[in-house]
């Protein structure tokens, strides 16, 4: 029985009380939403850099946004798997892409879904089944290490199980990882139990998806190409030598380290950054 003498319980009972519950969204109006535990939330645009920015990425970027928009017209179009190196752009361009449709007005929302989430995606696409719009369902960072239910889960909602995904709805899923399949699989761990049989399982996910779209590392022209691209956009002198130094500080070129190198720029320079 809870003591209501104890003071802690009644500071929670009035914090409760005075947090509103979360409020459950109209998925046929707005374009941003994010599902949880709580159910549908609309979100406010998030910020993303013009298509035009992504260098070093033509064919991905092209091949992604033709599909968007076929899906967005109502014509067939595929689930996608973005897969590859850290910070190239596949997270972000799936949400400029999405932006781009949202300001010529198709009538397509994107759902992002977290992987704490992932085991109650047949109540989502429950709750989008009789919505009059079409949908892309974001899942990012995919990583199912260890657990083959939920593979075997997110396999059957892509293709022909009992609670597939909606017509209207497709997915796109970004990972690190070609294939999906779990690194100490990759790097065949002893411990693991018929290996060949778990990375088969990982294989036949990755197979559901219609594109599969890689990523891979930034050689220096194209880094420094993503530096110059953003000194542009955003009116500042361009030093490719000091680009080169910021990225050998980091150990890495990316489209990622590219734009931390354009916000120190800026900042030094004392000039604002505007993104869309």
């Amino acid at each position: 029985m809870t003591d209501l003498s104890d003071p802690a319980v009644r500071i929670a009972a009035a914090l409760e009380r005075l947090s509103p519950p979360p409020a459950i969204a109209d998925p046929a109006r707005g374009h941003w939403f994010v599902w949880t535990a709580a159910g549908l939330e609309a979100v406010a645009a998030p910020r993303t850099n013009p298509i035009d920015l992504y260098v070093g990425v033509d064919a991905q970027k092209a091949t992604l946004a033709e599909n968007a928009r076929r899906h967005a017209e109502g014509l067939p179009a595929h689930d996608v798997l973005l897969w590859g190196a850290r910070g190239m752009g596949k997270s972000s361009l799936v949400r400029a892409v999405h932006a781009a449709l949202a300001a010529a007005a198709k009538d397509v929302a994107l759902v992002q879904v977290a992987q704490p989430d992932l085991a109650s995606l047949a109540q989502l696409f429950k709750r989008l089944a009789d919505v009059q719009r079409r949908f892309t369902i974001f899942l990012d960072d995919l990583s199912l290490d260890g657990d083959n239910g939920e593979v075997h889960a997110l396999r059957s909602l892509l293709d022909g199980g009992v609670m597939a995904r909606p017509d209207h709805v497709r997915l796109a899923v970004t990972s690190n990882r070609r294939n999906l399949v779990p690194r100490s699989l990759s790097e065949n761990d002893a411990d693991a139990i018929n290996p060949r049989d778990a990375a088969d399982d990982k294989l036949a996910l990755a197979d559901r998806f219609g594109l599969r779209l890689g990523f891979h590392n930034c050689d220096q022209p194209t880094y420094l190409a993503i530096c110059a691209g953003y000194a542009a956009a955003h009116g500042l002198a361009f030093d490719p030598a000091a680009a080169l130094a910021w990225a050998a500080g980091r150990g890495a070129r990316s489209g990622r380290v590219a734009w931390q190198y354009t916000v120190e720029a800026a900042g030094a320079a004392g000039v604002g950054l505007v993104r869309a």
